[in-house]
């Protein structure tokens, strides 16, 4: 059997397993173990790119690979293995049909074993549906979060990868049916139940943006969740032959082929003012979200072929590259406008309760605050909008010493005012 085994291996034939699920594998049966490194690789739901699938396998270092999908077959098997001249120790492809092989053994034992993960495109409700809320999403965070290998996606691929996401559970939404309905019965929306993410904790993602529709529904997302959940949102989106591949430390390069064709990522989020929030966001109501027309700050940046151009999203601030634009909505009708940058402060506040100092940022093992308030509570949350127990060292200095590495949300409330500040642990 064994001998059989690795036959099917080597030729990159498939077999169907219990009609749960389906293997298409290239190159060798063994697995190895490599000096693999984490990163996140969003295409915009075209052929793939090949720069930026080179530095998706790069981050391997001649491990496995494996491709999660719920429709399709072996498409990218002989591409990953042998057409980009990267040398990887095998590609191995998984057809999901129903939850009993998205959780069979043998499937979680790959996803463990693989130092890179790839989602295929075709309707991300298969994948929400299938790899949500079992052991097979246990061991995708797990490969994510412990083992840090790098994962990516292709359109409905790059759709769950957001730590908010559009589900599509009733089939894709319109830009007129978002707008005019933020609460439309096709806008299903997951929120902080899925993948766990670095730097996507708060990021719902979108593709195929040569569609211009796609800014106004994506807009709309994002309105949503500043509305039903009080956090401020932020968005990753491309064109459809575009990549965003997120370095370990937040750059995000962008590949593609401008300026021989408008190849652009877009990096969204809600202006970061006291009031972001939309002012209308209301079932059967169009969406009005203006806000002085700055609602949504956007950094457009052009892919290249080397990814010279990029935004970082551990501070959503800094880039090189791209330009910034305004994106607002009044009663249902999208707008867009050439801006500055949203100009924020991470460490030092001024609002209703007074001057308001957290410092310093990035931070080691103690956060401490300084602030005109008498009366105040702080609350921590994780990259993900998990709350954190605080470890007071005093009144005004946090103990971070048990915390990891990443990107962390300080809240200070009196009884009167909040402000919630960014911060990154190094």
């Amino acid at each position: 059997m064994k001998k059989i085994t690795l036959l099917i291996f080597v030729l990159g034939f498939g077999f169907t397993f219990s009609q749960n699920y389906t293997e298409y594998i290239t190159g060798s049966s063994t697995d190895v173990t490599t000096n693999h490194q984490s990163g996140i690789c969003l295409m915009g739901g075209a052929s793939e790119y090949d720069q930026a699938m080179i530095w998706f396998l790069n981050k391997a270092d001649g491990g496995d690979v494996v491709v999660l999908r719920a429709s399709g077959s072996n498409g990218y098997n002989n591409y990953f293995y042998s057409q980009l001249g990267v040398t990887i120790n095998s590609v191995r492809t998984l057809v999901i049909n129903n939850v009993a092989g998205a959780i069979d053994p043998y499937v979680l034992q790959s996803v463990a074993n693989a130092e890179a993960i790839w989602f295929a495109g075709g309707d991300q409700y298969d994948y929400v549906s299938l790899f949500k809320d079992n052991a097979l999403e246990d061991a995708l965070n797990n490969f994510i979060n412990v083992k840090q290998g790098v994962i990516g996606g292709t359109s409905a691929g790059m759709a769950i990868l957001g730590n908010y996401y559009f589900t599509a559970q009733n089939g894709t939404v319109t830009n007129a049916q978002a707008l005019s309905n933020p609460y439309h019965n096709r806008m299903t929306l997951g929120y902080n139940d899925f993948l766990q993410i670095p730097y996507l904790g708060s990021v719902v993602t979108d593709s195929h943006y040569d569609d211009p529709d796609r800014r106004g529904r994506h807009t709309v997302f994002m309105a949503r969740f500043a509305q039903d959940y009080g956090l401020r949102p932020f968005g990753i989106a491309c064109n459809e032959y575009t990549a965003v591949c997120v370095e370990p430390n937040g750059e995000a390069h962008v590949y593609g082929d401008y300026p021989n064709y408008e190849e652009h990522a877009f990096f969204l989020q809600a202006n970061c003012v006291a009031s972001y929030a939309p002012e209308t966001c209301e079932s059967g109501t169009p969406l009005t979200w203006n806000r002085n027309a700055e609602a949504v700050k956007v950094y457009k940046v052009p892919g290249t072929n080397d990814g010279t151009n990029y935004f970082n999203i551990a501070d959503w601030q800094t880039g090189s590259g791209g330009t910034w634009q305004s994106w607002y909505v009044n009663n249902g009708v999208f707008s867009t406008i050439t801006d500055t940058n949203p100009n924020c402060s991470l460490s030092v506040e001024d609002f209703e309760m007074g001057k308001v100092e957290v410092f310093p940022n990035p931070f080691e093992d103690v956060i401490s605050i300084q602030t005109d308030a008498i009366d105040f509570e702080l609350q921590l949350f994780d990259a993900f909008g998990k709350q954190l127990t605080i470890n007071k060292i005093s009144r005004t200095s946090i103990d971070t010493s048990s915390m990891s590495s990443g990107i962390y949300f300080l809240k200070l409330s009196t009884e009167n005012s909040q402000k919630t500040f960014k911060l990154i642990k190094s």
